[in-house]
């Protein structure tokens, strides 16, 4: 799935799903451009997937900060002339009952499940609806569908309202040849699932017919496929990475 001479930004790269998928990107040929807040972290990162012989730009910052997206995709338009995927990835989790949960838990899962996907995709659509072109993706979640103990209430309604925008960008953008999907992984192995108890890691496989935890890279392989032209008649759609745990 060839990706030479494309240019990707993606949110969240720091590490889990979203380095992973930077990596996947900079090994099939595109230029990333990679978001996050740990500058140490995306200097590593930058300097593996330069390894690859892929390019690579760092551009720190907070996404629930509308400015942020401004300037990561004014600075990528300035190198590369182009943005050609999006990968809004950056996400973070809480967990906690209705009652538990204070207000300003639930803004900040908001502000940065969904209203982060919203800024970068508002900036970078001018500049795909000028080259007739683009893919976004959205890293959604299986919470965004079915409803799941494990997650705040704030965390299941951001990930639902990902699917819409998902559904709504994909509509608004078909004249302009712009692809719009999302990924709904489940269990994913990543630093929050080492954190887990052996009893609880337990009850999780035995919801899983694979009998496995994912890994970042089967979700980062399913944003590969929807970033290469392999994928190129599929918009609108969110895509379950579970292992069968939540099918549809």
């Amino acid at each position: 799935m060839s990706l030479d001479n494309k240019v990707a930004i993606v949110t969240g790269a720091s590490r889990g799903v979203g380095r992973a998928t930077a990596l996947a990107l900079a090994e099939n040929g595109s230029a990333v451009v990679i978001n996050g807040t740990n500058i140490q972290i995306l200097e590593e990162l930058a300097e593996e997937i330069e390894t690859m012989g892929s390019e690579s730009m760092i551009q720190a910052g907070d996404v629930t900060v509308p400015q942020t997206a401004k300037e990561v995709v004014e600075s990528t338009i300035n190198r590369f002339n182009k943005i050609d995927i999006l990968v809004n990835n950056a996400g973070i989790n809480r967990r906690s009952s209705t009652l538990d949960m204070t207000l300003e838990e639930w803004d900040e899962v908001l502000n940065v499940n969904l209203n982060a996907n919203l800024y970068f995709s508002k900036a970078v659509l001018p500049h795909m609806i000028n080259q007739n072109a683009g893919k976004i993706i959205n890293v959604s979640s299986t919470a965004g569908k079915a409803v799941h103990r494990n997650a705040a209430p704030s965390y299941g309604t951001a990930k639902a309202g990902v699917n819409y925008l998902t559904m709504h960008l994909a509509m608004e953008g078909a004249p302009h040849n712009i692809l719009v999907n999302g990924v709904c992984p489940g269990p994913i192995e990543t630093d929050m699932s080492k954190q887990w108890s052996e009893e609880y890691h337990e009850q999780i496989l035995q919801k899983i017919p694979l009998k496995r935890l994912g890994k970042p890279e089967d979700v980062a392989n399913t944003i590969l496929f929807l970033a290469s032209e392999k994928s190129d008649f599929i918009t609108g759609e969110t895509i379950n990475i579970n292992g069968g745990s939540f099918m549809n």
